[in-house]
């Protein structure tokens, strides 16, 4: 399983990003995928998800009507538009995925791309 994360950067604060995550090794079209942030002294945290086919999408509180998750199966690709950044969403973003295994899940991530809001 490999996670490729692009499209970090800085950014002013009201700017925006995409984020984008290129995955290999797996089914993707069947793989729950999720962007998680960790910003430095604090615990990583969920900030959205999106089911296999796209359907079904969740977002943390805290980027709800800013951010939006979104795949593309033909392209093996998930992306997180960031819209109206603020500086407390400075973190490092990760690509996860993960699989079942016999008594819970395996956990995949990439090597996470830089975000910084700031004037």
């Amino acid at each position: 399983v490999q996670l490729v994360e692009s499209g970090g950067g800085l950014v002013q604060p009201g700017g925006s990003l995409r984020l984008s995550c290129a995955a290999s090794g797996f089914t993707f079209s069947t793989a729950e995928m999720s962007w998680y942030r960790q910003a430095p002294g604090k615990e990583r945290e969920l900030v959205a998800r999106i089911n296999s086919d796209g359907a079904t999408t969740n977002y943390v509180d805290s980027v709800k009507g800013r951010f939006t998750i979104s795949r593309d199966n033909a392209k093996n690709t998930v992306y997180l538009q960031m819209n109206s950044l603020k500086p407390e969403d400075t973190a490092v973003y990760l690509c996860n995925t993960y699989a079942r295994v016999l008594f819970g899940r395996r956990d995949y991530w990439g090597q996470g791309t830089q975000v910084a809001v700031s004037s």
